[in-house]
């Protein structure tokens, strides 16, 4: 383990894996006060955490599958000992914020804004837009952790949702 550690922190742009630890990031999550700092160590730290990524809020397939996903199967999520499930997007505070409430979302996802892509860049999971308008965005992906451990990881391939549904988490818990 010791060597692994070691390995993972001295190659850059090495995407995140199993077994590895969730790097600490600042994401915003909307109030009723505004938005308010989120550190992912203190997310994660402690808990069992389903942690989901979508390119973007309001997008179609984000919008009409993915996070909707999560919503329904959000009480069969969390049946499976999980504390926290969590939406994250480059998108800003407000828009997180007013996307959950266009979804219903209420409190079965905890809608996180990773505004400047922080956290995409220190797991390595940044997708490039900027041919289509939307700048650099994360990509699709889905996790698990435990304590902050990544225990299952659920990579898309470029825009493709096959493999980070809910469905699939369900399955791997």
């Amino acid at each position: 383990p010791g060597l692994m550690t070691s390995t993972y922190q001295k190659c850059k742009n090495m995407t995140i894996k199993v077994g590895d630890k969730l790097p600490n990031a600042t994401l915003y999550e909307m109030t009723e006060s505004g938005p308010s700092a989120v550190s992912t160590d203190d997310l994660v730290s402690g808990k069992k955490v389903v942690l989901f990524s979508v390119p973007g809020a309001f997008t179609p397939t984000c919008s009409q599958a993915h996070l909707p996903g999560f919503v329904q199967n959000a009480a069969a999520i969390k049946a499976k000992g999980v504390d926290t499930i969590a939406c994250i997007s480059v998108n800003d505070a407000f828009v997180m914020g007013a996307w959950g409430d266009a979804q219903d979302v209420g409190d079965k996802v905890r809608m996180l804004a990773d505004g400047s892509g922080d956290l995409a860049k220190a797991m390595d999971v940044e997708l490039d837009l900027v041919s289509r308008g939307l700048g650099v965005r994360s990509a699709r992906y889905s996790m698990i952790l435990d304590d902050g451990t990544v225990m299952a990881f659920n990579l898309e391939d470029g825009g493709a949702f096959e493999v980070s549904s809910a469905e699939k988490i369900l399955e791997q818990l």
